[in-house]
């Protein structure tokens, strides 16, 4: 097995692909090793001195340390750990409802749902490929049809990173006024 690692906009976090799929379909993130319980994998990631935060893309996951710890001396046991998992047959999970997380499914009514509809639908078509591609996700939280704000979940690598505003403001938020006129602005939640 070869597992190749790729640098992220963030500097605390590496995406690793492990040349199959992890998650498939939806993304997870694991803040801290009390959220990794729920996956074996990234238990055996937690538990490795300097591992701050662990995240499951369809086909790689990322991995966030402490900004004290090295990427030199980080690298070789998360990818044996990686490797370990992977050509051991283990689920990914340990419970069958313990999977993938998407949008938030709140209930709008109306002309609102139909708002909602067209941000989902242009995160999944246009911006949630683009920002896997830096090993990250972003997801849905809610929609303010009185202030017309959409507030957004960032994860993976783009949660914490350096550039993740720049990248909501003047990426993700014109794209979403441009095509959908109630839009007027974009905020990000934790």
């Amino acid at each position: 097995m070869f597992i190749q690692t790729e640098p992220t906009p963030n500097p605390e976090v590496l995406k690793f692909l492990p040349g199959r799929e992890v998650m498939g379909e939806g993304t997870r993130d694991f803040r801290d090793a009390a959220d990794a319980q729920a996956s074996t994998l990234a238990t055996e990631l937690f538990g490795l001195e300097g591992v701050e935060r662990v995240f499951f893309g369809p086909d790689f996951l990322t991995v966030g340390k402490l900004a004290d710890y090295d990427w030199s001396h980080l690298k070789a046991p998360i990818l044996a750990a990686i490797m370990d998992h992977f050509t051991s047959g283990q689920p990914l999970f340990a419970a069958e409802g313990d999977q993938a997380g998407g949008h938030d499914e709140g209930i709008y009514e109306g002309e609102t749902a139909q708002i909602v509809a067209e941000i989902k639908d242009l995160l999944d078509t246009r911006i949630r490929p683009a920002v896997a591609q830096d090993g990250g996700d972003i997801l849905f939280n809610r929609f303010d049809v009185n202030t017309g704000v959409v507030y957004l979940n960032m994860r993976g690598a783009c949660s914490g990173c350096p550039s993740s505003s720049a990248t909501l403001k003047a990426g993700v938020e014109n794209m979403l006024k441009h095509y959908v006129p109630e839009v007027t602005g974009v905020e990000q939640t934790l």
